[in-house]
């Protein structure tokens, strides 16, 4: 069985992204896109690495939120990573920053009131965006989610 490698908060911290905060995100249709290069965090602007061994510098990343209908669907695309490895990524309440623990907990639809949320009321892939993923021979993965619902007035600050 292979070990789930957190990309972002939860366990061995290894990367964030900052997706919401993009210049690249498209104006006025609700998309949020991000293109970026992973970089450690005394260097890093909007790609994350806490543990260089598992993300390195300069491997590159992409995350695409989408609203459709009722719905938001999410594409994260990245290279450069660990060959063969399993990551888990998942949105953030806030953005990334010099530690670890500056994009705080997993972002919630539903807000679990008790926090850091255990219960799996709250901390499942219907309440929050969960993009894990398994890198392939070359160290690349893309993956999607679609969550029943849009992020409005409370955005996600991270992935």
């Amino acid at each position: 069985m292979k070990r789930l490698i957190p990309l972002v908060i939860g366990g061995l911290l290894a990367t964030a992204v900052t997706p919401m905060a993009s210049a690249e995100s498209t104006r006025g249709s609700g998309v949020a896109v991000t293109v970026a290069r992973f970089a450690t965090p005394d260097a890093a602007t909007k790609a994350y690495t806490y543990d260089p061994a598992l993300i390195a510098p300069g491997a590159a990343v992409m995350v695409v939120a989408t609203p459709v209908r009722r719905a938001t669907k999410t594409l994260l695309s990245v290279y450069g990573l660990v060959p063969n490895r399993t990551y888990g990524a998942h949105a953030h309440q806030r953005p990334c920053g010099a530690a670890p623990t500056d994009a705080g907990a997993h972002h919630q639809h539903v807000v679990d009131p008790n926090q850091p949320s255990v219960d799996p009321a709250y901390a499942n892939p219907e309440n929050e965006l969960w993009l894990d993923f398994t890198t392939d021979d070359r160290g690349r993965a893309v993956v999607g989610a679609v969550v029943p619902w849009r992020f409005a007035d409370r955005r996600a600050g991270s992935v």
